[in-house]
C-alpha cells in the first residue's frame, strides 16, 4: 500500500479542491493518506516567493479559475469574507486534534469547509471557537507543543522540496498542485514513464539541468 503525505494549508482554494478530488482521482488504487498542515506563508518566505494573492492580476485569475473548477467538478465553493487571511489558528487547531499533529480526513474536511463553504469570515474568533469545540482537540491549539509540531511539518516539507500546497509526497517524490493528481495516479498505478530506474533517472536529472539565468539556492 502506498503511503501519501498530503501537505496542505486551509487558506488555499487549490488545496481544498484537491482534497475534495483526491478520492475520485485515486479510486481503485491502494493507498493511505497522512495529512500534514503547513503554513503556506512560511514555505513561500523560505523560497523568496510572493504569495499568489499578493500579485493582483494573478489573484484575480486564481479566483476566477477556482470558481470555474469548483463548478465543473460539482464542489461547493464560496469565497470567505476576506481572503487571504491569517490561517495559523486553523492550522494549529488541525494539528491539535492529534497527539502526533496529523489530523484525520474528517478534521481536514471540517476546516476546509469552514473556510470555503458559506462565505463567512474564516478568521472570526467566535467561529473558530465553535469549530474547535466541535473537533474537541486533544492538545491546546495555542500551546508551544502544537506550534512546534506545525513548524516540524514545515521543516519536513522544506527538506523534501515542498514549495507550495497542495503537495503530495510518496516514495520521496513530490507532486505539486491540483493538476498533478493525474500524474500522481499514474505513478501509483505503475506507469512506466514514472516508475523504474530509467524513470528515476529522468526524474532526478532535472535538478542538474543548466540554467541561463542565476538561480537562488534553497
Amino acid at each position: 500500500m502506498h503511503q501519501i503525505t498530503f501537505y496542505l494549508d486551509f487558506i488555499s482554494p487549490y488545496a481544498y479542491l484537491a482534497f475534495e478530488e483526491l478520492p475520485r482521482a485515486l479510486q481503485g488504487l491502494s493507498y493511505q493518506v497522512h495529512y500534514k498542515p503547513v503554513f503556506l506563508g512560511g514555505l513561500l518566505k523560505h523560497n523568496a516567493v510572493l504569495g499568489p494573492a499578493e500579485v493582483p492580476p494573478k489573484r484575480h485569475w486564481i479566483y476566477r479559475h477556482v470558481q470555474w473548477l469548483a463548478q465543473r467538478n460539482g464542489v461547493a465553493l464560496d469565497f470567505p469574507a476576506v481572503h487571504p487571511f491569517n490561517p495559523l489558528g486553523l492550522l494549529r487547531l488541525a494539528v491539535a486534534t492529534d497527539a502526533q499533529g496529523q489530523p484525520n480526513r474528517y478534521v481536514c474536511e471540517t476546516l476546509f469547509r469552514h473556510v470555503w463553504v458559506g462565505g463567512a469570515d474564516a478568521g472570526d474568533a467566535q467561529r473558530l471557537a465553535t469549530v474547535a469545540q466541535d473537533l474537541a482537540p486533544v492538545q491546546d491549539p495555542g500551546s508551544d507543543a502544537v506550534k512546534a509540531q506545525l513548524k516540524t511539518h514545515a521543516d519536513e516539507a522544506i527538506a523534501r522540496e515542498v514549495f507550495g500546497v497542495p503537495s503530495f509526497e510518496v516514495d520521496g517524490k513530490v507532486f505539486w498542485g491540483l493538476d498533478a493528481l493525474p500524474m500522481l495516479r499514474a505513478y501509483l498505478g505503475g506507469d512506466a514513464s514514472l516508475v523504474g530506474s530509467d524513470a528515476d533517472t529522468r526524474w532526478n536529472r532535472v535538478q542538474g539541468w543548466p540554467s541561463g539565468i542565476p538561480l537562488r539556492s534553497a
